[in-house]
Formats: C-alpha cells, sequence, structure tokens
C-alpha cells in the first residue's frame, strides 16, 4: 500500500519560515520524481515545486522562485519542502505527490500517487 504523509505545516506569521515534510512508503521512492502542490479554498490545485528522481533538477512555480526549495532524502523516503519569506498568498493545502516516470513534472496528472496534504496559514 503506498502511503505519502505530509507533515510541518501550521500557522505562521508574514516572512516566517516552515519546513514541510513529505514521508513515503510503499513505493520506490528512489526511481520516482516528486512534487508539491498547493491549493488555497475556492481555487484550483496548482504546482508548487518538483524535483527528479535524482535529486538534480527542480523546478519551481513562478510566485514561489527564491524563496522555497525542493529537496529530497532517497536513504530516507523523504521529499521536503523549505519555504522562507512566507506571504498571506502562499496560505493553502499543500500536498506532495509522486511521478512514476521519474522526471520533474510541473503537470498535475502526471502524477501517480498523492498525499492528503497539511495546512499552511501565512497570518498578515
Amino acid at each position: 500500500q503506498v502511503q505519502l504523509i505530509e507533515s510541518g505545516g501550521g500557522l505562521v506569521q508574514a516572512g516566517g519560515s516552515l519546513r514541510l515534510s513529505c514521508v513515503t512508503s510503499g513505493l520506490t521512492f528512489s526511481t520516482k520524481a516528486m512534487g508539491w502542490f498547493r491549493q488555497a479554498p475556492g481555487k484550483e490545485r496548482e504546482f508548487v515545486a518538483t524535483i527528479n528522481w535524482r535529486g538534480l533538477r527542480t523546478v519551481y512555480a513562478n510566485a514561489v522562485k527564491g524563496r522555497f526549495t525542493i529537496s529530497r532524502d532517497n536513504a530516507k523516503n523523504t521529499v521536503y519542502l523549505q519555504m522562507n519569506s512566507l506571504k498571506s498568498e502562499d496560505t493553502a493545502v499543500y500536498y506532495c505527490a509522486a511521478d512514476n516516470s521519474g522526471l520533474e513534472n510541473t503537470g498535475i496528472r502526471g502524477y501517480d500517487y498523492w498525499g492528503q496534504g497539511t495546512q499552511v496559514t501565512v497570518s498578515s
């Protein structure tokens, strides 16, 4: 049974930082590309960041570029999202996802497995 479990969300003031983690099980993590997405109330789920299977290629949404960093630890089957200089518009439920292709992927439809999400709330 494949599981992706996000953690690290919470309430933070604008300008603050959070580090999200996504621990996976039931899949060969080291062969998967991983992505982070988010969904704000009343809005569609949107791409945030992605990393390829080796961790050598990353892509970011323009809205988070320079503030967020995606990374992975294949030994721990975990992907991270370091979020700095948070803004109120970053408030959303954040989801991690795994893509069997192993290649960095900015599209929602390409992902094969999803976590349940973790809430991030940024107060202004």
